[in-house]
């Protein structure tokens, strides 16, 4: 038995207007009665207070043309037809109030009719099920055969194509997330999370972007997939332009940053851009932007709210529009306890911060890495390189090992991956070249642990302190401040430093534990996050 179908829809004060000669001119309301083989046996039509006359009339040509079909008015009232909040919540109301019984009718939402942001509404009314039907779309019949009805099409929210549009927007938002990750299959969970929110970042704004965490851990380079990606979905025009702020010393930084004019100083014998005015419309990266000077400072967080500065010799105002991405090793906020970095550039860029982890801390990417750095090394040399089963396996566990300290991040990995490629005989890595690039790995870090080991204890400790130190305590003292130092916070670290023993432990506090170990030297977690003094 057939269910009796239920057409709901919104009277078209233009469209479904009756004017002389209403029959020979389409009208979407009465077009969607005249379909012989599509039988409506009830009309829910919904039209302001003041078109009630429009209605009736409407009303009564659908009688005229399907004697079969039901027209009910019902009086609503949009205080602005195109205001997307009233018109959803004025049609939610409706939808509350109607009397649906799906079990025995069969609904149909009319969106042919009405504002476009009305429109809207009632799709995403009947996609959330408010309206508990499918949505029906009509059009204009040929021109070539006016006297016959237009055409009408039903579409199911439900219906595989409408999943496989789904599932075509999550394709695009994977390749986006593989987009930033260079196409690397990373298995760190929390790296993963880490670049889904940048990547949802990065495509709705163009506000600053903070890049933190140690060196090498790839904040240049997710810098410039970010502008890449913006660049694919069309949201950016300028270019993408890099600046290291560690390089810069003394005026050459006003220069470098704002750019100057033609005899602005001695030695400036023609004008000079900047780096600001070169990325109008584009990305600036502001690398170790921590290092940058107090007036530098100032004259970044001018252009960055009013998009105009001075270039050094110049009078005129020069304006850039450009999305600012800064990155750092540094804490900022350390940093401004020490009036080293300004307190209102921080706050300005600090909207959207993301801390990169270091490569000891994705011991799950390693292996991935491995083979993009194989693949780059063949895209840049021409020459595809393998690693022999035995060796790679010896590789992966060094590389993930508690030695490999990887001080440098991926810059020391992806070295590392270069040097044992071009010593490769015949294409392919074996357990020799891993021997020697283990061993090599092994001396270098030894010997800048030892310098990089006495700067640390200096630092935290007195000279008589690290005095009465054992050797033993002064290296195992000095690994822990190095991990805490790279550490978001004092669980972080624990969890580091506890790694093997805390899976033998059914409860974890590694935090108090490592507090404990630090009060026996006298050093603070706090005192731990202060940046070296310039």
């Amino acid at each position: 038995m057939r269910r009796p179908t239920v057409v709901l829809g919104l009277l078209g004060s233009t469209l479904d207007a009756s004017p002389r000669g209403r029959w020979e001119r389409w009208r979407p309301t009465i077009d969607l009665c005249r379909h012989e083989d599509f039988l409506v046996d009830r009309l829910e039509l919904l039209h302001q207070p003041e078109h009630q006359g429009l209605a009736e009339t409407v009303a009564r040509d659908v009688a005229n043309v399907s004697p079969e079909t039901r027209a009910v008015l019902h009086r609503v009232e949009f205080s602005d037809p195109w205001d997307f909040e009233s018109v959803f919540a004025t049609l939610l109301d409706f939808a509350h109030r109607y009397p649906f019984r799906p079990d025995d009718e069969d609904y149909l939402v009319h969106i042919t009719t009405g504002t476009h942001v009305q429109q809207i509404c009632l799709f995403l009314l009947t996609e959330a099920r408010y309206l508990p039907g499918k949505l029906l779309q009509t059009s204009p019949p040929a021109a070539a055969r006016p006297e016959k009805p237009g055409e009408l099409r039903v579409i199911d929210l439900d219906l595989a194509s409408y999943r496989q549009i789904a599932e075509r927007v999550q394709a695009v938002r994977s390749e986006g997330l593989s987009f930033l990750k260079a196409g690397i299959a990373t298995r760190n969970p929390a790296f993963n999370a880490l670049v889904e929110q940048i990547e949802r970042v990065a495509t709705a704004t163009r506000s600053p972007i903070l890049l933190t965490g140690p060196t090498g851990a790839g904040k240049t380079r997710i810098a410039r997939r970010i502008f890449e990606l913006k660049q694919t979905r069309h949201q950016i025009s300028g270019r993408f332009v890099e600046l290291n702020c560690a390089t810069l010393r003394g005026d050459a930084a006003m220069s470098a940053m704002f750019g100057h004019t033609r005899g602005a100083f001695t030695g400036a014998v023609r004008e000079r851009p900047g780096v600001l005015r070169s990325a109008d419309g584009g990305v600036l990266f502001l690398d170790e932007i921590g290092e940058l000077g107090l007036d530098e400072q100032a004259m970044l967080l001018r252009a960055l709210e009013d998009h105009t500065f001075l270039p050094v010799g110049s009078d005129r105002e020069v304006h850039s529009d450009f999305q600012l991405i800064a990155g750092t090793n540094r804490d900022l906020r350390a940093a401004v306890r020490a009036g080293r970095f300004r307190d209102d550039l921080l706050a300005r860029i600090d909207l959207w911060t993301f801390r990169m982890p270091s490569l000891r801390e994705r011991p799950e990417d390693i292996e991935p890495n491995l083979d993009y750095e194989l693949e780059r090394y063949a895209q840049r040399h021409g020459r595809r390189v393998t690693f022999g089963r035995t060796a790679r396996a010896q590789f992966l566990r060094f590389a993930v090992g508690s030695g490999a300290r990887w001080p440098g991040n991926f810059r020391d990995f992806a070295a590392a991956i270069e040097r044992m490629a071009t010593l490769a005989p015949g294409a392919r890595i074996s357990g020799a070249e891993v021997d020697a690039e283990i061993s090599r790995l092994q001396a270098a870090w030894s010997e800048g642990q030892v310098n990089d080991d006495e700067a640390l204890l200096r630092r935290h400790l007195t000279a008589p302190q690290i005095a009465a130190l054992d050797r033993f305590d002064r290296v195992q003292l000095a690994d822990v401040l190095r991990v805490c130092q790279e550490a978001r916070s004092l669980s972080d670290a624990g969890r580091v430093l506890f790694a093997a023993s805390r899976q033998r432990r059914r409860s974890h506090n590694d935090a108090d534990r490592l507090r404990k170990y630090l009060q026996k030297f006298g050093v603070t977690w706090t005192e731990l996050q202060e940046p070296p003094a310039a």
